[in-house]
């Protein structure tokens, strides 16, 4: 019987307090070591909800005995330092989104983690929840007739001035944060190498980091892909695919609740077929997939390369 896979935290952001860890603490083959946080009180309080030991120093956690991994929720302009130390460490990794800030640093760190025979996985949430491979089957199947074009959306409410995602310096702006999400559902449906044809990032006044923008994408067949994301907007999450003889559409994408029944609508000789699939929670299939990387020295994913790339063209692209 396999042992769990003994793992610690390095931060309190939001998205390990919200989803990570409380799917850490309810994944019978993960135990959480330790939490840490340049804030003591923080680490505390999480260790007393979560389990394991409370520690300030992001690099006494990394050198405690018998940690198997590290999760990285730290703001994304920190993802490559601690990273990098964390494999340099021996330790399997699991990061956030996007896993730096440039190709060329992203391709030196999964090359690291590849010659160590070490995990290292983006967490790339929405990919692990089978509805896409649902929708991906029904293109296979001829549900459309012949795949021509797609369009992505992610698009986000205001945030609180204070938010992270507002500041330069620690990596933030929409296309690194919102802007993800539909460049990689183009690359899960499209193929891999895509040519940004072209790019637009705008910046609302005030804002030290750009706050939308779109992008167009052709594939190597010369299916197109547009993109569209921003982080003062309405909420929207959908994709929709078009075909020769009809189109697929997705709502709530990249972000559905554990208890959402997905609902892929057909659209087909003006008809419109509601395929209601089951409900899943795709914190809990991430993890899951990450202890099977852990457990197999995952070989990193050349998807999280090509994607890093597909990031930085984009913002040359604009420029």
């Amino acid at each position: 019987m396999n042992t769990p896979i003994r793992i610690g935290v390095l931060g309190c952001a939001d998205i390990a307090m919200r989803r990570m860890l409380p799917g850490f603490q309810s994944h019978k083959d993960v135990q959480i070591v330790a939490i840490a946080s340049r804030s003591f009180s923080r680490a505390e309080s999480a260790a007393e909800r979560f389990g394991g030991l409370a520690l300030q120093s992001y690099t006494e956690l990394l050198d405690l005995v018998g940690l198997d991994a590290v999760y990285v929720p730290l703001p994304a302009a920190l993802h490559g330092k601690w990273i990098e130390a964390a494999l340099d460490a021996g330790k399997h990794v699991l990061a956030e989104k996007p896993m730096t800030m440039s190709a060329g640093y992203t391709e030196i760190l999964l090359e690291l983690a590849r010659n160590r025979g070490l995990a290292l996985m983006e967490n790339a949430m929405f990919l692990h929840h089978p509805m896409h491979a649902d929708v991906r089957r029904l293109l296979s199947d001829g549900a459309i007739g012949d795949f021509r074009n797609m369009h992505a959306a992610f698009t986000i409410p205001a945030l609180n001035e204070s938010n992270i995602r507002y500041q330069r310096e620690l990596g933030g702006g929409a296309l690194a944060d919102v802007g993800y999400y539909p460049l990689r559902v183009a690359q899960y449906f499209l193929g891999p190498e895509l040519e940004v044809v072209g790019a637009e990032l705008t910046t609302r006044p005030g804002r030290a980091v750009e706050t939308a923008g779109a992008a167009l994408l052709r594939s190597d067949g010369g299916k197109i892909a547009q993109i569209t994301f921003g982080m003062e907007h309405g909420y929207l999450s959908r994709y929709e695919l078009c075909g020769s003889e009809g189109r697929i559409a997705v709502n709530r994408a990249f972000t559905p609740p554990a208890e959402f029944t997905p609902v892929v609508e057909l659209h087909r000789d003006g008809v419109l077929q509601e395929i209601r699939l089951q409900p899943c929670d795709q914190v809990a299939a991430t993890i899951a997939a990450f202890v099977e990387s852990v457990r197999v020295g995952f070989a990193p994913s050349e998807e999280t390369r090509q994607q890093a790339f597909l990031l930085d063209e984009v913002r040359r692209r604009a420029a």
